[in-house]
């Protein structure tokens, strides 16, 4: 295949799209053909409140210019919200073609916070992304087609990018990274793709210093729609995306040594942990 890469007579759905990352993603889609379901809850970065004008606003800007929107406001942190997300989907378009899991929540707090926020990161993280995909499924299924995008970062696959204090965020990414490959697995029979970003910009949840103009959500959207679109053909991958840098992700193979004791394994370790992998 070749030519530009539409979405005419699609729908797609982006979740957190009312600003950042998610908004970009909405903007390229219907920048395309795409029919877009705008979601966002528009809540506050530690899980409060409830704006809908951040949804509302992306949803406009998308309809005049030309292109075809729909506002949606639920908060994915109940499972009852998602099904009705989808829903609605269906009854203003009456398919989905892909869904871009990108709402998201991150909470710094050390691991002996009294009131932790673990609950309402994972469940924005991790269960919304799950109990939205179920939903879809069917519909999914039914057609023998369907690109979903989740959403999961270094932090979760690599210690040196961690930080201390993001315990419920890594988990969350890291959670979501084992469900694509879940649905990865189940989907393939069915003509479903499903793969991960790990986005790095310069957002209102992650401000990292850079100068204006770097790092700017736009320049991870390519890297979004790729994954969203027919032409993506692989599934159970992860796709770095940082300033118009894309690359794939990946736990490091070491090799396979057979050890009968500890202190083997403990002598033999810089051999397990060679860069090739013998499998």
């Amino acid at each position: 295949m070749s030519g530009p890469i539409r979405f005419d007579g699609q729908t797609v759905l982006v979740t957190g799209a009312g600003r950042g990352l998610g908004a970009a993603y909405a903007r390229a889609f219907a920048g395309r053909g795409a029919a877009v379901v705008v979601h966002d809850a528009g809540l506050a970065k530690d899980g409060s409140g409830g704006d809908h004008a951040v949804a509302d606003a992306v949803a406009a800007e998308i309809s005049a210019t030309g292109g075809v929107a729909l506002a949606a406001h639920e908060d994915l942190r109940d499972a009852g919200a998602c099904a009705a997300l989808v829903a609605r989907t269906l009854e203003a378009f009456g398919r989905i073609d892909a869904i871009v899991h990108n709402a998201g929540l991150h909470v710094l707090e050390p691991l002996e916070t009294e009131q932790p926020s673990w609950d309402a990161v994972l469940r924005t993280s991790l269960d919304a992304p799950f109990h939205v995909t179920r939903a879809a499924w069917p519909e999914l299924v039914a057609q023998g087609y369907g690109r979903l995008v989740f959403t999961t970062s270094a932090h979760a696959m690599q210690l040196k990018p961690s930080l201390a204090g993001e315990a419920a965020y890594a988990a969350g990414k890291a959670g979501a990274l084992g469900l694509m490959l879940a649905v990865a697995a189940e989907g393939a029979a069915h003509g479903i793709r499903a793969n991960a970003v790990a986005p790095v910009a310069q957002t209102r949840i992650s401000r990292r210093g850079a100068a204006p103009g770097e790092l700017a959500a736009e320049r991870v959207a390519p890297g979004v729609l790729y994954l969203a679109s027919a032409r993506c053909e692989f599934t159970g991958a992860v796709l770095g995306a940082e300033d118009g840098r894309f690359w794939p992700l990946a736990w490091r193979a070491g090799n396979h040594v057979d050890c009968a004791t500890p202190e083997e394994i403990a002598e033999r370790t810089p051999e397990i942990e060679g860069v090739a992998a013998t499998v």
